[in-house]
């Protein structure tokens, strides 16, 4: 099924580029186009695999100040994970479709962008539209830019049409920010988020287990499936999330070109209204190897706490014998609990012509889960491997 999706995708490369080249016939010196496909793959010990076709195309004319870009791929995830086994659920494959059509212009120093994109799965649909701004000052060492997104997701169960089972959220994003020149060499670029989430985000497949008073901390972390089914009462509920969240961060980056080189930094502050905090911190390292070929190491690591509601393991006590006093905020989402992840690989592009590039990115990541059941820790890989085409 993925291949025929990807021949798919890769005719629409082709037909792409053969508009391109009919525009640019017509005004050789002002139209140009660009298309890049990539495959990636993800893989990791806790039988998650995920393989990713992709295509991407963007016509420009730079002499008007307008571009015109879409992109497309499909993910097939296959999983089998310890949170699919604990609810006695089978593994499964599914596949999701993910794609975006946008437009750009620009006249003198104002600028401005809009686009529109989908994703659909069995049984999740998103539908997300948005607009950008940017000004130019100080003879263009100074940019400002404003944008503002709208997401509208309907979560659903596999073979169950929306029109009987369907959980809404609504998504509003605010980013601004500056990007700024500070001499030929050095780039720096501040941006703020601010993103309000209203709806129900909790997973109607997720069940979490609960505890008698008192035995909480018997169940270790990392406690595996027969563990906690050993120890755990009958009933389990479904997850339930708060209805509203609103999250806050503030990134920073720094590129600074050196004499055959280029370095990135970055880092990102988060904090939400779930109580949920983080840092992530990101460094690329690109090192030219001659006239075409770049080379680069590349390392993150992220950390953050767990959501105020977050425990390992819930307790509950009834006020009457028989019955139980569920906690009405619980979830059993181990990436909402205390953890740090560490990225670490690198990369190469290679451009075999002045239109041409190809390039590989291979990274693995180790996660450390430090107060979640069934998972302590995740190890995995992420390749990508991509080819561009450049035609004027």
């Amino acid at each position: 099924m993925s291949q025929v999706r990807l021949s798919s995708s890769v005719t629409s490369a082709f037909l792409l580029v053969a508009l391109a080249r009919s525009l640019s016939a017509a005004e050789p010196p002002a139209l140009s186009a660009k298309v890049n496909a990539e495959t990636s793959i993800y893989t990791d010990d806790n039988h998650v695999d995920v393989f990713t076709p992709a295509i991407a195309g963007t016509v420009e004319n730079p002499l008007a100040g307008w571009s015109v870009s879409g992109h497309y791929l499909v993910d097939v995830v296959t999983a089998a994970s310890p949170d699919i086994v604990a609810s006695a659920s089978p593994p499964f494959q599914e596949t999701r479709h993910a794609g975006s059509v946008g437009g750009a212009f620009r006249s003198n120093d104002l600028g401005a962008s809009a686009d529109v994109s989908f994703s659909s799965e069995p049984d999740y649909l998103s539908l997300s539209g948005g607009v950008r701004g940017t000004l130019d000052l100080a003879q263009k060492n100074v940019t400002l830019f404003l944008g503002y997104s709208y997401r509208n997701d309907t979560a659903g169960r596999a073979g169950t049409p929306f029109e009987v089972f369907q959980r809404k959220l609504h998504t509003h994003s605010l980013t601004g920010g500056a990007s700024i020149v500070l001499g030929r060499s050095t780039l720096v670029t501040v941006q703020i988020d601010g993103i309000l989430e209203r709806g129900n985000q909790s997973k109607p497949y997720r069940y979490v287990p609960l505890f008698e008073v008192g035995t909480a901390g018997l169940v270790p972390p990392g406690a595996s499936v027969e563990q906690v089914n050993a120890m755990r009462l009958d009933a389990r509920p479904l997850e339930e999330l708060p209805r509203l969240r609103d999250r806050h961060a503030l990134a920073a980056r720094i590129s600074h070109r050196f004499s055959g080189a280029t370095l990135r930094l970055e880092e990102r502050l988060y904090t939400d209204s779930w109580g949920l905090k983080a840092s992530t911190t990101d460094a690329r390292y690109m090192l030219d190897v001659g006239r075409r070929v770049t080379i680069w190491p590349h390392a993150r690591v992220h950390v953050q706490s767990g959501a105020t509601f977050w425990r390992r393991a819930y307790e509950v006590q009834g006020p009457e014998p028989g019955t139980l006093d569920v906690p009405v905020i619980r979830t059993g989402d181990r990436e909402l609990g205390p953890l740090y992840t560490l990225t670490g690989g690198g990369g190469i592009s290679v451009e075999l012509s002045s239109r041409f590039l190809m390039s590989l990115q291979v990274d693995g990541t180790y996660t450390s889960f430090l107060d979640a059941l069934y998972v302590s820790r995740r190890i995995g890989f992420f390749s990508a491997l991509s080819a561009q085409a450049s035609f004027e």
